[in-house]
C-alpha cells in the first residue's frame, strides 16, 4: 500500500516538474505575433455580434474630410463590437485618423483606378479576410445612430442568411454635434441629446438619398454567397453596384433580402458635392457609363427587372421587430430563434392590431424610397470613351522629372497588359500610359481604370493570334510605337517604352535616367553569352529609354522615316540608323554613336536586363530566384514565337500578377494592413 502511494506521489511530482519546465520553456521561446490578416477583437467586447463596417473614403481634406471624420466617429462610438476598415491609398488618410484607435484599419491593398477610385469587386473580396459576424458597406459620409446596433443584434439571432439594404436620409442641417469619442450627441451648450429625440428628427425627414452609392448594404457571414455568378469590376460609389448586388441576390435566392430603411436611423449632411454626383440629375460621367455597361453585361438584371418596391420591410413596432410585405401588408413578427419564411397575415388582439396597423401606415405614407430602376440605368450598347486627351494624361501622370512609361497593346494581349499593370502597381510605378491599338482594348482599359488613349495612326485589323515576331501584323504594330514615342518626346517628356511582355522585378527608371541626356539606353537581343552585345540587329526596340533632348528627337525622326519605307519591322531600322548598317557606328562592345546627331546608344547589361534567350533563364525551375541572384531589373519574354506560347510561358513561370477570372490584381496579403493604435 505504501509503495503504491509512494508511486502515485512520485508520478504527481514528476508531472508538476514537467509542467514547470514547459512553462519555463514557453517563456523562453521568442514571441510569435499573429499574422496581420488575423485582427483580434478587443478583450472588452460585449456579447453582441462582431460587426465590420467597410468604406472607401476620399481625401481627408476640407469640409468633405470633416464630414467623413464625424461619420467614422459615429460608427466607432456605437459599440466596442464595431470595427471599421477604410480602403484607401490616399496619403492624407493615416495622418488624419490617428486618434481613432485600434478598431480602425486602413487597407490599401485593393485595386484602384489611376484616378484613385476603388474597385467595388476588389473591396468585396477583401471583406472575406476580416472575420466578423456581420459585414456592412456604408458611404463614408453617412452617420449611423444607436438603433443600427440593436437592429443588427436582432438580425444576428435569425436562423437564416440574410442581406438588407437601407437608404439614409438627406439632412440639410444638424443642430447637434458629436462628441470626441462618438458616444454622445450634444447641443451647443454641451448638454446631451437623447437618442430618441435624435432618431425622431432623422426619421421624421422623408428625404431619402437618390444615389445608389449612398445605400447601406449589410449581410451576415454564415456561409451562403450573396449571389450567383461573377461580380463585375464596378467602380465604388459610381452607381449601379449596390442595386446590382440586391437584384442578383433576389434572383439567386440564397438569402432573405429585405429593406431596413425604416428601422435603421442613418443620415448624411446634404452638400453641393453630394448633389453633383446624383444620377437623377443626369450627371453621370465616364465612370457611371462604365458601371452601367458592366451591369448590363453581367448577371440577369438587364433582362429581368428586379421588384425592389416589393422587398419586405423591417420595422420596429413598440419594441418588437416585424417584417411587413409592402404589397399586401402581411405581417410576420419574429423573436429569438424564429426562422424567416413567407410573410403571412397574423391574428392579433385588437389593441395590438391597432399598433401594428399604425406601424404599417408609416410605410404607406412614406412609400417614396428612391429605388432606381436598374433596367433604365443599364446600357450595354454604350460606347465608352475617356474625357482625357493624350496631352492631359501626360500632364497629370508624368513624374517630377517629366518621365513617362509607355506601353502599347492590342486586345489579344489584354491579359498580359493587365499582369504588367498589376506589376506596376506593386512597384508603385504610377507614371505609365497605355496606347490602345484597337477599340476593344481601349474600352477594356477604361473598365479596368487605366490611363489609356487612342491615336489615328494605329493600324487596323490587328490579328488576334498571328501578330507575333516576323509577321506582317507585327511589322505594322511596331512602327506605330516609334512614331508615338517621337510624338511624346516632342512634347517635352522622357519616355521609357516597355512592351507588356517585359516583367519588371524593380523600377529601372532611376538607373536609366542616370545615363543622362543624349544617351538612348536599350535592351540587347544578343543571345550569345560571350562576345559583344551591340552586334548587328541586336538592338531591341521593345524596351528602351529616351530623353527629350535635341539629339534624341533628331535621331528618332531618322528612325521613323527609315521604318516608314522599310518592308521590315521597326527593330532593324533602329539598329541600321543608330548603329549603322553592319554596325559601322559601333563603339566598343556595348555602345554605338549616331554621327549626325551625336546620340550615344547604350546597350544594357544582359545580367540586369536579360532578353528571352539569355542563359536559358525562362527554362529555369525558379526563374524569379535566378533573376534576383543576378540582380535583374527586368526580363523580356521574347525569343518565342506565338502569342499563346508566350502567354503560357509567362503564366507558368510564376511571373504573373493578374487573376483573369476575377479581373483583379493578385495582392500579397501579408503586411497588408496598417493597424492604427497597435
Amino acid at each position: 500500500m505504501k509503495a503504491s502511494q509512494m508511486g502515485l506521489v512520485s508520478i504527481w511530482l514528476s508531472g508538476l516538474m514537467l509542467i514547470a519546465l514547459s512553462l519555463y520553456a514557453t517563456q523562453k521561446l521568442p514571441s510569435v505575433k499573429p499574422p496581420l490578416l488575423i485582427h483580434r477583437w478587443p478583450n472588452h467586447r460585449s456579447s453582441g455580434p462582431r460587426i465590420t463596417i467597410f468604406t472607401a473614403p476620399g481625401p481627408f481634406s476640407g469640409s468633405a474630410g470633416d464630414r467623413q471624420k464625424v461619420a467614422i466617429r459615429s460608427w466607432l462610438g456605437l459599440s466596442t463590437d464595431v470595427r471599421v476598415v477604410l480602403f484607401s491609398q490616399d496619403a492624407s488618410v493615416v495622418p488624419s485618423i490617428g486618434s481613432f484607435g485600434s478598431r480602425l484599419i486602413v487597407d490599401p491593398n485593393i485595386d484602384f483606378t489611376f484616378l484613385g477610385t476603388p474597385f467595388f469587386h476588389s473591396m468585396m473580396v477583401r471583406t472575406r479576410l476580416f472575420k466578423s459576424d456581420i459585414s456592412v458597406f456604408v458611404d463614408p459620409e453617412t452617420i449611423l445612430l444607436a438603433d443600427f446596433i440593436s437592429s443588427l443584434s436582432f438580425l444576428h439571432r435569425l436562423h437564416r442568411d440574410w442581406l438588407f439594404v437601407a437608404s439614409p436620409r438627406k439632412v440639410s442641417h444638424m443642430p447637434f454635434h458629436l462628441n470626441d469619442d462618438g458616444t454622445q450627441w450634444q447641443r451647443e451648450n454641451g448638454k446631451r441629446v437623447r437618442t430618441k429625440e435624435l432618431q425622431e428628427i432623422v426619421n421624421g425627414n422623408l428625404q431619402w438619398s437618390p444615389h445608389d452609392g449612398k445605400l447601406i448594404l449589410a449581410w451576415n457571414n454564415k456561409g451562403s454567397p450573396l449571389h450567383d455568378g461573377i461580380l463585375p469590376p464596378f467602380l465604388y460609389g459610381k452607381g449601379i453596384h449596390n442595386s446590382w448586388v440586391m437584384s442578383e441576390a433576389m434572383s439567386s435566392q440564397h438569402r432573405f433580402v429585405f429593406d431596413a430603411s425604416w428601422t435603421i436611423s442613418s443620415f448624411f449632411i446634404d452638400h453641393p458635392e453630394n448633389r453633383s454626383n446624383d444620377l437623377i440629375n443626369g450627371e453621370r460621367g465616364w465612370e457611371y457609363d462604365g458601371n452601367s455597361h458592366l451591369g448590363a453585361l453581367y448577371g440577369s438584371s438587364y433582362f429581368r427587372e428586379a421588384n425592389f418596391s416589393g422587398l419586405a420591410r423591417l420595422l420596429r413596432c413598440y419594441n418588437r421587430y416585424l417584417f411587413i410585405d409592402p404589397t399586401s401588408y402581411a405581417v410576420n413578427p419574429f423573436g429569438q430563434g424564429h426562422e424567416v419564411g413567407l410573410l403571412k397575415r397574423r391574428s392579433f388582439h385588437s389593441w395590438r392590431m391597432k399598433k401594428v396597423s399604425a406601424c404599417a401606415a408609416r410605410i404607406k405614407s412614406s412609400e417614396n424610397l428612391p429605388y432606381l430602376s436598374l433596367k433604365n440605368q443599364l446600357k450595354a450598347s454604350t460606347k465608352l470613351s475617356f474625357p482625357f486627351s493624350l496631352e492631359s494624361l501626360l500632364l497629370g501622370i508624368a513624374d517630377e522629372n517629366k518621365t513617362i512609361v509607355l506601353a502599347v497593346a492590342g486586345y489579344s494581349y489584354k491579359d498580359m497588359l493587365m499582369s504588367w499593370v498589376c506589376r506596376m502597381r506593386i512597384l508603385k510605378v504610377t507614371n505609365f500610359v497605355i496606347y490602345a491599338l484597337d477599340q476593344d482594348i481601349y474600352e477594356f482599359s477604361i473598365l479596368q481604370g487605366l490611363p489609356v488613349f487612342q491615336d489615328s495612326s494605329a493600324p487596323s485589323e490587328i490579328s488576334f493570334d498571328n501578330c507575333h515576331f516576323g509577321s506582317e501584323c507585327f511589322q505594322r504594330v511596331t512602327k506605330v510605337k516609334s512614331r508615338m514615342v517621337l510624338k511624346i518626346l516632342k512634347q517635352g517628356y522622357n519616355v521609357l517604352l516597355s512592351d507588356v511582355d517585359v516583367y519588371w522585378f524593380k523600377n529601372p527608371i532611376p538607373l536609366l535616367s542616370s545615363f543622362g541626356p543624349s544617351v538612348l539606353s536599350a535592351q540587347s537581343d544578343e543571345y550569345n553569352k560571350i562576345g559583344p552585345i551591340n552586334m548587328p540587329r541586336r538592338l531591341n526596340s521593345g524596351f528602351y529609354f529616351a530623353f527629350s533632348d535635341g539629339s534624341t528627337v533628331a535621331a528618332m525622326e531618322k528612325v521613323v522615316k527609315h521604318a516608314a519605307t522599310s518592308g521590315l519591322s521597326e527593330q532593324p531600322s533602329f539598329y541600321d540608323v543608330l548603329c549603322g548598317e553592319g554596325g559601322s557606328n559601333r563603339l566598343g562592345d556595348d555602345k554605338c554613336i549616331e554621327p549626325e546627331t551625336n546620340l550615344t546608344i547604350h546597350f544594357l547589361s544582359r545580367d540586369l536586363f536579360p532578353n528571352g534567350a539569355y542563359e536559358g533563364l525562362w527554362e529555369k525551375r525558379n526563374l524569379s530566384e535566378a533573376c534576383l541572384e543576378k540582380g535583374c531589373f527586368v526580363i523580356h519574354n521574347n525569343w518565342i514565337s506565338g502569342r499563346r506560347k508566350k502567354l503560357q510561358r509567362h503564366v507558368s513561370s510564376g511571373l504573373w500578377d493578374y487573376d483573369i477570372s476575377t479581373r483583379m490584381c493578385k495582392h500579397n496579403f501579408e503586411h497588408s494592413h496598417h493597424l492604427l493604435g497597435s
